[in-house]
């Protein structure tokens, strides 16, 4: 077994990202990494920290708002330094957990991008790429994906919209106009954000040195936690509803899971994007195969994320 190093995960403060740190936290000694926590300052990422500090586990707060390319890199640098001082043991695995839907995709980040894409998507990107020569092999980056990017039957019942994918700076653009776009357009985006994940991932896979493993865990779908709370009040509660019906994931169950994606020697050969539905190894459909998206997502985000910086 691989002596387990540091684990960073981003979005650490709520329902999944949460309970897959304290199922990190709660690792037998030997087993036990340091914890890298990148959320957003505040009580919140204290209190987990706190928790997984009482659970036997050495934690670093990192304070960052993932809207902002600039926290983003800061939050890097941050590691870097840990890392260099020796304040951590080595970078063994990069959790980009942390995810949002904007109810009005009208809305901009801080660098003037659609705010999910932003979060979603960019915001990763730029850790990733500021941390790959970071990571001491062997490594893994486990990206949360979500089968929303196509549509089967109960997701067209549910009104669930699949993406509709265009150029990745086309997907960076907020809209326009004077009136809200709506839930539909605001589901398309998330759709767009978790599609591109899948074509980063196994693109991330081809620049990566080796030793590098990178893959994508869906942890089911978990209606009622705070990814939608942007939606009107009455389709929250309907998913709060529907997160009691037995067998329906919920970050209690998944969490764990995630944290095993980060850690266990189940899934430590998983590379090339190899996409993990709870745990089960999945294929995915053939739309989230495709050279020439990845490629051209590639060029794009470089061109996304250097414009963000000279801006600044």
């Amino acid at each position: 077994m691989t002596e387990p190093g540091t684990v960073l995960i981003t979005g650490p403060t709520r329902n999944l990202g949460r309970h897959a740190v304290l199922a990190m936290a709660e690792r037998p000694r030997g087993r036990r990494p340091d914890l890298l926590l990148v959320g957003r300052a505040g009580r919140d990422l204290t209190a987990v920290a706190d928790e997984a500090r009482a659970r036997g586990a050495r934690v670093h707060e990192i304070g960052c708002d993932l809207s902002s390319l600039a926290d983003v890199r800061a939050a890097a640098a941050t590691v870097r330094d840990l890392l260099a001082a020796g304040a951590v043991r080595p970078l063994r695995a990069l959790v980009a957990n942390a995810g949002t839907m904007s109810a009005d995709t009208r809305l901009a980040s801080p660098d003037g991008y659609e705010l999910t894409f932003a979060v979603n998507y960019l915001a990763h990107a730029q850790l990733v790429g500021d941390l790959l020569g970071s990571l001491t092999a062997p490594a893994r980056i486990v990206l949360l994906g979500s089968n929303t990017y196509h549509a089967n039957v109960w997701r067209k019942l549910l009104g669930v919209p699949e993406a509709r994918w265009a150029d990745p700076v086309e997907l960076a653009r907020p809209a326009t106009g004077e009136q809200a776009p709506g839930m539909a357009a605001a589901g398309v985006a998330y759709s767009n954000a978790k599609l591109a994940i899948l074509y980063y991932a196994h693109e991330l896979q081809r620049h990566a040195r080796a030793g590098v493993n990178v893959s994508v865990f869906e942890p089911g779908w978990m209606p009622g936690t705070a990814l939608g709370r942007g939606a009107p009040a009455s389709l929250q509660a309907v998913s709060r509803a529907l997160g009691r019906v037995p067998g329906v994931s919920t970050p209690r169950r998944s969490g764990p899971l995630l944290a095993a994606m980060a850690l266990d020697d189940t899934w430590a050969h998983l590379r090339d994007g190899a996409f993990v539905v709870k745990t089960r190894l999945t294929e995915v459909q053939p739309v989230a195969h495709d050279r020439d998206r990845e490629r051209r997502l590639w060029e794009a985000t470089a061109e996304l994320l250097a414009r963000a910086g000279a801006s600044r």
